[in-house]
């Protein structure tokens, strides 16, 4: 037991998870140590490769696998990014466990090997992992299913089209019902039930501590007597500052194994979602209630980081080419933040202060995100620009968002990412639509306004003469997308 602010802690100082078919019990290591590290260091699995460090070429997938609401669901993750304290309760599945026990090459290595889908293969476990978890999880993709699961997977020699050939054939070798994965489903469950004794961990201590927090006033009370503490969810951008900047992150709270924070409830026409939400968690929902978000979702990163970056997280880092902050403002979002017992709701736009500074007190963080509902006539589109189609930073981002009824504008909501130090509304352009006429007349008037509004800076992902031109195409395309005068609107799916 241990006291920490008044609140009563059942204190476990080890991290216990499975790794393959082996379980895993850790008291000593450092908290800035990778998945990636503790596989290939420690444990000599070298099948799972380095390349970029940073989540963004998929040579060093895995999958892991973790207990929700009493179902076992397996997702392909970067162990590059991922820290070891994180894994608490978790299945980490490597590619050494796909020979089984028979070390025969499992299926989608068969269909690998068979449609040519490897030269170098430095890529090709990452690959591997991948297609298997869409495998597990579709038996029966689509080629685009294919290409979306293979997003933050990079070949420089092979080419894609025959490791998609390759992903469409793997039942011809094997189905996933006679697979281990699937074989064991229960007994892997029934040890991670186990693990689950809802005790607060806590490994080291002073320079060196990590921390998961078993409840939500855990977290709370860890933060108001750790001020200073680094809090880790998806670690999406948290793990580049230690395999990119070296920097330390003690004391670290990892909040992904906190179910509360994952909760998603519709309440009086608001879509809520806890802060711990991942992309690929919320995808399903954002399209059933905002469709116009579906293409856009499918362009945040790649399959590996969308399973494991949280939108509290995107939001947290105030980052000014964040992908969700614009389109999330220009849908009227909040965020809940609590501090100790103390509860506020903000306007999300408000959250953003200026560069690297966020509306944020000490020891506070943010609980949930709210997002009404659309309403009628209520008109919604996102943008992203950048160099890459897939798993690319953005240059450029929008949401816009307008009401418009009797042919008149209302309601108009413009915001952009990339054209200043924060996501930033076009304000002065939303005052010049306000009321007017729904024409195109109306929306070559107002692309002129933005000149107003940003004063974009020039840096290696583009300069600012680039940057207005697009803005300005953008506000244009958003009326031809949704030009109600016209039969069949344009409808333009890629950026």
């Amino acid at each position: 037991m241990d006291l920490v602010k008044g609140i009563l802690m059942k204190i476990r100082n080890e991290i216990k998870f499975i790794l393959n078919d082996r379980s895993i019990s850790l008291i000593d290591f450092e908290v800035e140590q990778t998945l990636l590290d503790f596989l290939r260091l420690d444990q000599q699995m070298i099948g799972t490769k380095e390349g970029c460090a940073e989540g963004d070429c998929g040579a060093c997938t895995v999958l892991i696998g973790r207990l929700t609401n009493g179902i076992l669901k397996y997702e392909s993750v970067n162990s590059c990014i991922r820290f070891l304290a994180s894994l608490d309760g978790c299945h980490v599945v490597s590619i050494e466990y796909l020979s089984g026990k028979n070390e025969n090459l499992h299926p989608v290595q068969k269909a690998m090997v068979e449609y040519h889908g490897s030269q170098c293969g430095f890529c090709t476990p990452g690959f591997v992992m991948s297609l298997y978890a869409l495998w597990m999880e579709n038996p029966t993709p689509s080629k685009r299913d294919v290409e979306i699961a293979v997003q933050g997977n990079l070949c420089r020699c092979t080419g894609y089209e025959p490791i998609i050939k390759a992903a469409l054939s793997i039942n011809k070798f094997g189905k996933p019902v006679f697979d281990y994965l699937n074989i064991e489903r229960k007994n892997i469950s029934s040890k991670l039930t186990d693990l689950q004794d809802k005790k607060c961990v806590v490994i080291g201590k002073n320079d060196n501590e990590a921390i998961l927090p078993a409840t939500i006033d855990d977290l709370a009370a860890m933060l108001k007597s750790r001020p200073n503490a680094t809090i880790v969810a998806g670690a999406t951008d948290v793990g580049l500052w230690v395999t990119k900047s070296l920097r330390s992150i003690s004391p670290a709270l990892f909040i992904g194994n906190l179910a509360e924070l994952k909760k998603i409830e519709i309440k009086d026409d608001i879509l809520e979602f806890g802060a711990g939400v991942t992309y690929s968690e919320i995808q399903s929902w954002l399209s059933k209630f905002f469709p116009f978000l579906e293409n856009y979702w499918e362009r945040i990163a790649g399959w590996q980081v969308r399973n494991m970056g949280t939108i509290g997280g995107n939001i947290a880092n105030g980052s000014p080419i964040g992908d969700t902050p614009p389109v999330l403002i220009a849908l009227k979002s909040e965020i809940v933040l609590r501090k100790g017992n103390k509860i506020r709701v903000l306007p999300l736009e408000k959250y953003f202060i200026d560069y690297g500074k966020q509306n944020l007190q000490q020891s506070e963080f943010i609980l949930s995100v709210r997002v009404p509902l659309p309403v009628s006539n209520q008109l919604n589109s996102a943008y992203k620009i950048s160099k890459r189609r897939e798993d690319d930073i953005s240059t450029l981002a929008a949401g816009i968002s307008m009401v418009v009824e009797d042919g008149l504008i209302k309601d108009c909501r413009i915001c952009f990412g990339g054209m200043a130090a924060t996501p930033k509304r076009a304000s002065i352009t939303e005052d010049s639509l306000q009321g007017k006429l729904w024409c195109n007349d109306t929306f070559n008037k107002a692309v002129k306004m933005l000149d107003e509004d940003f004063s974009p800076l020039s840096d290696w992902r583009a300069t600012k003469k680039y940057r207005m031109i697009v803005a300005r195409n953008l506000l244009h395309r958003f009326f031809l997308e949704h030009d109600l005068n016209t039969a069949q609107p344009i409808q333009l799916l890629s950026s």
